[in-house]
């Protein structure tokens, strides 16, 4: 036992000493040809998974495929994480830190109109109602990319120097139908709120998206404040019913409602400090009144808000609220306002993204900018809560194509310019690898 410890400590000090450039580029180079000789098989499993969606929580077959893979590779793996989800973890055969690596795998009610002989045909229940269901946000590629990293570092296993967990997360794009069991979340929470970042507990975590209007193959990252919060606003404005003939012998909350908008226009332009920041209030839904002559009892509305700090975030919501309430005082109706937060910003750790930056930059061979603040919202902010994070935007958009034009994540028209996603593969492992070389012997 004694023989072994002191054999263990002269390799972390060999490692920690000799983890050099040169061993990094040995292991990137083994990673690209790695990359290129499984790309065919990339694409197929791409191709499959897209042609077979499945909106969130009701990732089976997608699951059940990952699952089957990562078994396959001799992982240890577990299946039902979060519903659905499925994680898979691979120790290295020397100590080291820990790192994981997350996809998300679901899909959208969404008509595909694309003319690919993998198109999607399927069809799926979103919130009661049977729709059509596409991969229009690319999570398909970001399973298919997974899937190929997880293949490439299985096999460095015997010299890896520490431990590779890989998250297979469901719905990224919220639950697509009522759960009983009252767990109506998006996935990347459910799976943290299960402990999936406990044991074993990563030291970093990556992530990756693909996304239109970005040249295919080119990395977009940003320090700090990435994407957006993304918090649901409901509102109830309860008046008193009458004839429109006769609106003094009520209360118009279509009236108050109105006022309610314009009125949230100024929690922004006039409260909120944005010289940081930008922040967004925008109201989406409006449903009141059954007759053109009756003015109804009660007015609904829903929105939502969106900022990058949680400081600024709070304070809107309670400028939202207070808002609302006052304006509909003001007119002698009451205002019910929930806000429900559901996506936290995402907040790519500063040190990580610097540290991390020369491996981005190897992965797209230079092709690497910097990504403007995105007021999309993305549940990865879950993972990056809890440890340092970073999230970066991989090119889909064919390079021949006119950027500003192209259909965006969530379009029917959504495209992915297949030759970017070896670049994925590419940028996964190396993150991983140059990660856990570079934090040998740190403590970590």
């Amino acid at each position: 036992m004694q023989l072994t410890r002191i054999a263990q400590a002269v390799l972390l000090t060999l490692f920690a000493s000799h983890a050099s450039a040169a061993t990094m580029e040995s292991t990137r180079a083994q990673i690209a040809a790695q990359a290129k000789q499984l790309e065919p098989e990339l694409l197929e499993t791409r191709r499959d998974i897209h042609a077979h969606p499945e909106l969130g929580n009701t990732e089976k077959r997608t699951s059940e495929l990952v699952a089957a893979q990562l078994k396959a590779l001799g992982l240890e793996v577990k299946t039902g994480v979060a519903r659905t989800g499925v994680v898979a973890i691979l120790k290295g055969g020397l100590p080291g830190p820990t790192v994981a690596l997350r996809a998300d795998m679901d899909a959208l009610p969404v008509k595909e109109v694309a003319d690919l002989p993998f198109a999607s045909k399927a069809k799926g229940t979103y919130l009661g109602k049977e729709v059509d269901v596409m991969h229009a946000c690319g999570h398909d590629a970001h399973t298919a990319i997974l899937l190929s990293t997880a293949k490439i570092l299985t096999g460095m296993r015997d010299t890896l120097p520490g431990t590779v967990v890989f998250y297979f997360q469901p719905a990224e794009e919220g639950p697509s139908d009522f759960i009983p069991d009252g767990k109506n979340t998006w996935g990347a929470k459910m799976m943290v709120e299960e402990g999936v970042m406990k044991s074993p507990k990563p030291d970093a975590v990556f992530g990756l998206h693909v996304w239109a209007g970005i040249p295919a193959g080119q990395i977009a990252y940003r320090p700090g404040a990435t994407l957006a919060s993304s918090d649901d606003l409901r509102i109830k404005i309860l008046g008193k019913q009458t004839h429109a003939g006769r609106p003094w012998d009520g209360i118009d909350p279509i009236t108050v409602g109105a006022q309610t908008i314009v009125g949230l226009q100024t929690v922004v332009s006039r409260r909120t400090d944005i010289s940081s920041y930008p922040s967004v209030v925008s109201i989406g839904t409006i449903n009141g009144g059954t007759r053109y002559n009756i003015i109804p009892e009660s007015v609904d509305m829903t929105g939502t808000i969106r900022s990058y700090d949680y400081g600024i975030r709070q304070k809107l919501h309670a400028d939202v609220r207070q808002t609302i309430e006052k304006i509909a005082e003001s007119g002698g109706a009451k205002a019910d306002v929930t806000i429900i937060e559901k996506y936290d910003p995402t907040i790519n750790n500063p040190a990580l993204t610097d540290k991390m930056l020369p491996t981005l930059k190897w992965a797209a061979r230079d092709d690497v900018v910097n990504a403007p603040l995105v007021g999309g919202a993305e549940d990865f902010s879950f993972f990056a809560k809890e440890v340092p994070g970073l999230f970066v935007f991989l090119g889909v958009t064919p390079k021949d194509q006119d950027m500003s034009k192209a259909a965006p994540n969530h379009n029917p028209g959504f495209f992915v310019d297949e030759s970017a996603l070896v670049v994925g593969v590419r940028t996964l492992a190396s993150l991983a690898t140059d990660y856990l070389y570079a934090n040998v012997g740190s403590g970590k």
